[in-house]
């Protein structure tokens, strides 16, 4: 629900703009509000889950995510539902770094594997999932079941959850309210400065206040954050001793090129299929199903591959496949090209999928301590989100000089407005400029994933022997 909830809203947008007799501006912040609240929190609502317990925490994201989808849903204005979504972000930022932070903690390192392999899995094809659901379920009912759908699915999760996730120890930490602060406003600053760049063209935002200037501060008070980490006598919110294991330093670098890539990926993607080729938002998230299919499906094979191998090379196989998957798409998407042949890059990235998010994931909170597993989670996720807004707001720079380059301003123009505008198609003489656009656009991502792989060569082997986990000194408050 969490990562579905980052995409199901693009599709959407129009149908929100027409039934809340609102601005296009105004509706995008509703997308906007979800992924600030939602990234911002990270690294805090991970050391929440190790003072309370993940349990805790994770029921307590999962009731404020269920009841503010409800609320989005009732929103009667574009101001009721950008603070509905400010709250759902809130929410399912308090449970993300929990469903991580519990395995690692119930299942001993080399028994690690499976379970990380559907984890990273889910989180890979679940935001291939929003576009697709949404198109459905906005066809059949209209924009509130978007969100009307996560109500039955939040309280089921919660009785499962009630029944099924475990009480675990936890630890009597003292809670670091100036680190709170600082990262807090320097993610912020940071987030929304990338994010929101591109729609002050990366200027003015309002007197004094520019973008760059809010990105530099933000990594300014960021940078004064981690000092403080440092020095600060008593219990940090982000022990840097993580950093010392470098599977940990190498997987949290490597997840930023993932989250860059994967978000970056899809725009060029959607606008070619819809623009170029005249397919609505359903059909063209629909080419994406072998993906999402391949990856669910080669899960369980790769999770048990981890359990009985040494995987650091896996990883950098499922990079060099998604890569390839790129160049797939590249070579192929043209305006003449038969659709079909574009469900084999699909393919192609579906089979990466597999080899990347589940193994990268146990690879890099194989050795955390399990008093550590909250703190880890909260930064392996915010990582991976970074890296999707510093992915979203480069390929949209990227995109429209590319348009400008080879289309013109005029021609650009034209096509952003049959974008904005739901234009099943542009016309004949456009398309093969806009086409070839879209396909240089994706080098870029093509281009960060390699990095990627080359960051992953890094990865240390396991240690030969691992015994069981060995929880703390600890205190249950669950």
């Amino acid at each position: 629900m969490i990562l579905v909830d980052t995409t199901i809203v693009s599709v959407a947008n129009p149908s929100i703009m027409q039934g809340l007799d609102t601005t296009m501006v105004a509706t995008l912040w509703a997308t906007s509000a979800y992924l600030l609240a939602y990234a911002v929190p990270l690294l805090i609502t991970g050391r929440l889950g190790d003072r309370f317990g993940p349990r805790r925490m994770y029921l307590l994201g999962l009731s404020i995510f269920t009841l503010s989808s409800l609320a989005c849903g009732l929103s009667g204005s574009i101001e009721l539902l950008i603070l509905a979504r400010v709250m759902q972000g809130l929410g399912a930022s308090l449970m993300t770094p929990q469903t991580m932070a519990v395995i690692t903690r119930i299942f001993a390192p080399r028994e690690r594997g499976s379970a990380m392999a559907v984890w990273g899995v889910t989180a890979g094809v679940a935001t291939l999932v929003g576009p697709i659901l949404g198109g459905f379920l906005l066809d059949a009912w209209g924009w509130e079941w978007i969100f009307f759908i996560n109500v039955p699915v939040g309280v089921l999760a919660f009785v499962l959850a009630m029944r099924f996730v475990p009480k675990l120890p936890t630890s009597a930490h003292r809670f670091d309210w100036l680190g709170v602060i600082l990262s807090a406003v320097g993610m912020f600053l940071v987030v929304f400065g990338i994010q929101e760049g591109q729609s002050y063209d990366w200027g003015v935002i309002w007197g004094p206040i520019s973008v760059w200037g809010m990105i530099i501060t933000g990594v300014a008070i960021l940078v004064l954050f981690v000092v403080w980490q440092r020095v600060q006598r008593g219990e940090p919110l982000i022990p840097l001793q993580i950093f010392r294991d470098r599977n940990f330093s190498v997987g949290s670098a490597v997840i930023v090129t993932v989250g860059f890539s994967v978000t970056g990926m899809s725009l060029p993607l959607m606008f070619y299929l819809q623009l170029v080729r005249g397919q609505t938002p359903t059909q063209s998230a629909l080419m994406m199903v072998p993906m999402a299919v391949l990856s669910i499906a080669l899960a369980r094979p790769v999770g048990l591959l981890i359990d009985r191998r040494d995987p650091r090379r896996i990883p950098i196989i499922g990079l060099l496949i998604v890569a390839a998957g790129l160049v797939g798409y590249v070579l192929l998407a043209k305006p003449d090209t038969p659709i079909w042949m574009l469900l084999i890059p699909s393919a192609i990235l579906g089979v990466g999928n597999a080899f990347m998010w589940g193994p990268m994931a146990s690879l890099t909170t194989f050795s955390l301590d399990p008093e550590l597993a909250g703190a880890g989670s909260g930064v392996y996720n915010t990582s991976r989100q970074v890296g999707a807004v510093l992915g979203s707001a480069a390929m949209a720079m990227l995109m429209d000089s590319r348009i400008t380059a080879l289309l013109g301003e005029q021609a650009a123009a034209s096509a952003g407005h049959a974008a904005g505008g739901g234009v099943a198609a542009l016309p004949e003489p456009l398309r093969e400029g806009f086409a070839t656009a879209m396909m240089q656009s994706i080098m870029m991502p093509m281009s960060v994933i390699l990095i990627g792989a080359f960051i992953a060569i890094w990865f240390a082997p396991r240690p030969a022997r691992t015994g069981e986990i060995k929880l703390p000194n600890t205190v249950s408050v669950d």
